[in-house]
């Protein structure tokens, strides 16, 4: 397998396009793809190793897409199916995207959050790579990553970009109801989504900063307006390509060398005689 620092999780708001083919950026070339992997939950989603011409040389990354789901696959198995992948490759950075729903409602479609933290609404609270850690998640979303999103999509996309939110996370496959969600806007969230947990927790136990970058394409039930499937069209198809470009210039331009607090906060179990 071969080594990466950095890799990218393709979701909802890229899943139209071919990733990085249809980008047409000059820095960047698909060294191999269809590469699948036999983990301990099964055979993994296809992965591309693609390459990225930086200031200091070529860097290599891992992507897969819409975060591994596949039909026949549990969404835990799949996550741990990607995570095991990561780590095998020495994945130290890894940054994502999605579609979410505005809980805030303050926010408009096409509006970009850059989330700080997340409530976990979801069931799947076990999901993990083994025992050995104890996972803490304070700053569990890297803050040098998610600066250097902010400065890129504040200065190129073409909606309003927030560099502060909260992700609330629900298992779907379904939209919320409207009492879910005016449980969670009470409780503090902004945004709502389906796959930044358990992935958050993964990152963290194989030792890797994480950070993502979020596109609002439709309000939650309740906020604002009923959702219209018109808008979720056009948003899909039509704001891939931007999102893309501006996921592949943090890529470029992220210094692998900067330091932040993600690797302090895993700690080897105290439970050592149990596990």
């Amino acid at each position: 397998m071969h080594e990466c620092q950095l890799a990218f999780i393709g979701g909802s708001s890229t899943l139209s396009i071919n990733i990085p083919e249809d980008l047409n950026l000059p820095f960047v070339k698909v060294l191999e793809e269809n590469l699948r992997y036999e983990t301990p939950w099964g055979m993994s989603p296809e992965f591309k190793l693609i390459s990225i011409n930086a200031a200091e040389g070529e860097r290599s990354v891992l992507t897969c897409r819409m975060h591994g789901w596949r039909s026949g696959v549990s969404r835990a198995d799949a996550s741990r199916q990607v995570f095991w992948v990561l780590k095998q490759a020495g994945v130290k950075r890894v940054v994502v995207e999605g579609g979410v729903g505005a809980i805030n409602h303050l926010l408009n479609l096409r509006d970009v959050v850059i989330p700080h933290d997340y409530i976990d609404y979801s069931v799947r609270k076990d999901v993990g790579l083994d025992d050995h850690y104890l996972l803490i998640m304070r700053d569990s979303i890297c803050p040098v990553m998610s600066l250097k999103l902010t400065k890129i999509f504040e200065n190129n996309w073409e909606g309003r970009v927030f560099n502060r939110g909260v992700y609330v996370n629900t298992d779907g496959r379904h939209f919320e109801s409207p009492a879910e969600i005016n449980v969670y806007r009470m409780n503090g969230g902004d945004i709502v989504g389906q796959s930044i947990c358990p992935e958050v927790y993964l990152a963290r136990e194989i030792g890797a900063c994480y950070a993502g970058v979020y596109m609002v394409v439709n309000y939650a039930e309740g906020i604002i307006a009923p959702w219209q499937h018109e808008d979720l069209a056009d948003i899909f198809y039509n704001e891939s390509k931007a999102m893309g470009k501006l996921i592949f210039n943090f890529l470029q331009q992220i210094d692998l060398q900067s330091t932040c607090s993600c690797k302090d906060l895993r700690k080897e179990t105290l439970l050592k005689d149990i596990y």
